[in-house]
């Protein structure tokens, strides 16, 4: 099951390559937020898994939050196994150009 989930997510990741840059230039990323609007971007999406919950919209949250969020993800401090997996490869600048472009828009 947890190899069919990472295939899954690497496929769409694939086919959707949206790049977006940080408006910061000294923290320029390109990141695949694609990735990110599979859950985020749909207005009233709830994920069942690991179990049933409502998935949070990501558009016009701050960034400082969202990098805090991540981070957390990413060293596994806060638990979700999806979310850590795709925080987990993610550099300090790629994280900071997702939190930018979210924070800048009501997506």
């Amino acid at each position: 099951m947890k190899i069919a989930h990472a295939l899954a997510l690497a496929a769409l990741t694939v086919a959707c390559s949206a790049k977006v840059m940080a408006d910061d230039r000294a923290a320029q990323a390109p990141v695949n937020v694609a990735m990110c609007r599979g859950c985020h971007g749909s207005p009233g999406y709830r994920n069942a898994f690991p179990e049933v919950y409502s998935v949070p919209k990501l558009g016009g949250q701050e960034s400082a939050y969202l990098v805090k969020a991540l981070q957390a993800y990413r060293s596994g401090a806060r638990k979700h196994a999806t979310m850590r997996s795709i925080a987990a490869p993610l550099t300090d600048q790629q994280i900071e150009a997702i939190a930018a472009y979210y924070a800048g828009t009501g997506k």
